[in-house]
């Protein structure tokens, strides 16, 4: 079974089950919606990690998961709504087996109704302004909140929702006068009545720009909502993806795109330029301009296509393609609403921010580099150009030249990406053997070694994480925490993502069907410290931990539903690499350095808080009860307003290398710059230089194979 699939990967990411959908389109292939379930179903079955019974339970889970992927804040069905639904609570099961989509049909059926009528509803609302006298609450913990009675009932809870946007944005235009007035005691103010006005408006505008992109959507947007439904009741990181959605996993993963190299948005009717990616077809082009306004797209010679109005999603298919080709644009500039065509030859656009960066900074008289890894990234459809390893590799080999004397890899918030990629880059620093042990359903496990002798970095490393580092970032971790190469600091673990999905191709099991059926990325493996622990649920549990905003709140893979268990198998073999003269004595410091820093503390009291704060979810939706609430809050947030303040004496700066860059590429340079400032002032990157700077290497500590 292993050939049969081809894409190994390992990622945090997950593609919401909760999207927008077309008030006027219908399905327009029954016959291939039932074809991905058919297919869906075997494919599960088959490959899987976990051998699910399709019974009561699972069907319960399609049931309440479909209905709140399409309805999350309970603002379109009605019990009476819920009641007809729920003869089919326990036989969804059933249907599946028969390829039957009964169940969806009526729900997504009902929605659209619903949605149709939306428009009015929040309109009318709007209309007017709302009693701020009133003495009422509003509880936005959804989940608990039961489905509205009646009509009437649902109008009321849209009226509280509204009533609680205009709120907020009242408050904030409040608190906008009063910062004026103590710059500018003679600044004009607005009345509330005034505010409010402005407030209703702006919380219509929002709603309005919300349905327009609900509108654009289409039955295909939604079926996958429904398909998601059914994939996540074996696992939450088990999810179908539309041929659309598998083309923006590429792009994520291997950090490129073939097109013109510009971020877009739609805006009411009309796509924007966000922003111009540095070194990219259009920004080398230069006439282009973030704030401009694309109205029309032509192939080369060929007839301009009108995209005002478009989905945002269309417009870019007509607006990407192949390397070497030409886009003419027809722009409506920002500056002086000029209309102008544009020309761009296409090319390959390589999204920077996806990549390794590093820096090198001095302390104590001594040189360290650090490298921030964003995601373990490769291009899946050619290996021979860039990814994660081979740029680390060549990442260390620059900071050599330049004489650095230890080492920190950045690890926060990387979410994972290949497995290849961990396992390569684990062996950067160790002489051979085991980095990880991945298991197929009712099978031994399997040891995946480094088998290059070659050691890029022997020195001193550091390895910083934090709640977010998952997957591949927590196989490194933990690779290096055995072999005892490296220090881990960071959170107090790690997000605690232990499996191993892969891409398969639907069509793949239907080979002719004429159309791309999409593809499912689904949990085939589990994988397996060298030690023989799983990091599911668990994570990879800091050597030095470091109080955060998350130490308190409920996250990560042990809080996710349906979460597979933490196991283990028996230990690889392997010896640890007797790297460091000092190791516990460097620990123990550093813990006592964050006990005792009252930064640190006062970090620890602001997480306590925030777990507080995560629980509360009722508000009171009278003007003064409101404001008296908020206020409190407010006051109490005071006190943690600079808990975050921090600012060393060290100075960070860009590798030689970079220099050169910076003469053809100023972007470059102005966000390695804010890079360079944003580590001047991290605390955890400060106490990870203290770390790296006080270990001490042994001689002959290399790490080998058994």
């Amino acid at each position: 079974m292993k050939t049969k699939f081809i894409i190994t990967l390992l990622a945090i990411g997950m593609f919401s089950n909760s999207t927008f959908a077309n008030n006027t389109t219908t399905a327009k292939d029954p016959d291939k919606d039932r074809v991905i379930i058919y297919v869906l179903k075997n494919i599960l079955g088959r490959f899987h990690y976990v051998q699910k019974d399709l019974n009561d339970d699972f069907s319960e889970h399609v049931y309440n998961s479909f209905i709140d992927g399409l309805d999350p804040s309970k603002r379109y069905f009605t019990q009476k709504d819920l009641k007809e639904f729920s003869q089919y609570k326990y036989l969804i099961d059933d249907q599946l087996r028969q390829s039957n989509i009964d169940f969806y049909k009526l729900v997504y059926g009902r929605f659209l109704e619903k949605i149709k009528g939306a428009k009015d509803t929040y309109r009318s609302i709007l209309a007017k302004p709302f009693d701020y006298n009133k003495k009422e609450f509003i509880d936005v913990d959804y989940d608990k909140v039961p489905y509205a009675k009646d009509p009437v009932a649902l109008r009321d809870h849209w009226r509280k929702q509204l009533k609680l946007s205009v709120l907020g944005r009242i408050e904030d235009a409040e608190n906008q006068q009063k910062e004026k007035l103590k710059k500018d005691r003679t600044a004009k103010t607005k009345s509330f009545k005034e505010l409010e006005k402005e407030a209703r408006s702006e919380v219509l505008k929002n709603m309005d720009d919300l349905y327009i992109r609900i509108e654009e959507l289409e039955n295909s947007d939604w079926y996958s909502t429904f398909l998601n439904s059914v994939v996540s009741g074996f696992d939450p990181h088990t999810s179908y993806m539309s041929p659309r959605i598998k083309s923006r996993f590429d792009q994520d993963m291997s950090g490129k795109l073939e097109g013109i190299g510009a971020r877009l948005q739609k805006k009411g009717i009309y796509t924007h330029i966000v922003e111009l990616i540095s070194g990219g077809p259009a920004w080398k082009q230069g006439e282009l301009e973030a704030g401009d306004i694309i109205l029309k797209v032509a192939q080369g010679n060929g007839e301009p296509l009108d995209i005002v109005g478009m989905r945002l999603d269309d417009a870019i298919t007509f607006i990407k393609g192949k390397k070497g080709t030409e886009v003419r644009l027809t722009v409506k500039k920002k500056l002086d609403g000029s209309v102008k065509v544009i020309p761009i030859t296409r090319d390959i656009v390589e999204l920077e921010e996806t990549f390794v960066k590093s820096s090198t900074v001095e302390k104590d008289g001594k040189k360290y580099g650090i490298i921030n890894l964003p995601k373990f990234y490769i291009d899946f459809n050619d290996a021979n150009r860039r990814d994660a390893a081979k740029d680390m590799e060549q990442e260390i080999a620059r900071l050599k030249k330049e004489g650095v004397e230890g080492l920190i890899v950045d690890l926060r918030d990387n979410g994972g990406g290949s497995l290849k990629t961990a396992i390569e880059i684990g062996g950067l620093f160790i002489d051979k053997g085991p980095i990880v042990q991945v298991k197929y359903r009712g099978e031994a496990p399997l040891v995946k070694n480094d088998s290059d002798p070659k050691i890029q970095w022997n020195g001193p490393l550091v390895v910083m994480v934090n709640e977010l580092s998952a997957s591949a970032s927590e196989i490194f971790a933990a690779a290096m925490q055995d072999y005892k190469r490296g220090v881990i600091i960071g959170g107090k673990q790690t997000y605690g993502k232990g499996t191993v999905q892969n891409i398969l191709p639907i069509n793949r099991f239907y080979a002719d069907y004429p159309d791309d059926l999409g593809v499912i990325k689904m949990t085939i493996q589990k994988f397996y410290r060298i030690n023989g622990g799983s990091t599911q649920i668990e994570g990879v549990y800091s050597d030095v931990s470091l109080p955060s905003r998350y130490s308190y709140m409920d996250f990560g893979e042990r809080d996710l539903e349906g979460a597979l268990a933490w196991d283990k198998v028996p230990q690889a073999k392997y010896s640890t690499t007797n790297s460091y003269s000092n190791f516990g004595d460097v620990v123990y410091n550093s813990k006592q350095r964050v006990m005792n820093d009252v930064k640190f503390q006062k970090i620890n009291e602001y997480a306590k808080w925030l777990r507080k704060k995560q629980d509360e979810s009722k508000y009171a939706l009278s003007y003064d009860m409101f404001k008296k609430e908020s206020e409190q809050r407010i006051e109490e947030g005071k006190k943690f307003k600079d808990v975050f303040k921090f600012e060393s004496n060290l100075t960070f700066e860009s590798p030689k290398y970079e220099l050169d860059l910076f003469k053809k590429d100023t972007i470059l340079e102005e966000k390695r710059v804010a890079w360079h400032k944003n580590l001047k002032k991290d605390i955890y990157m400060n106490e990870a230089l203290n770390v790296l700077s006080e270990l001490k290497m042994n001689n002959n500590h290399i790490a080998v194979k058994h």
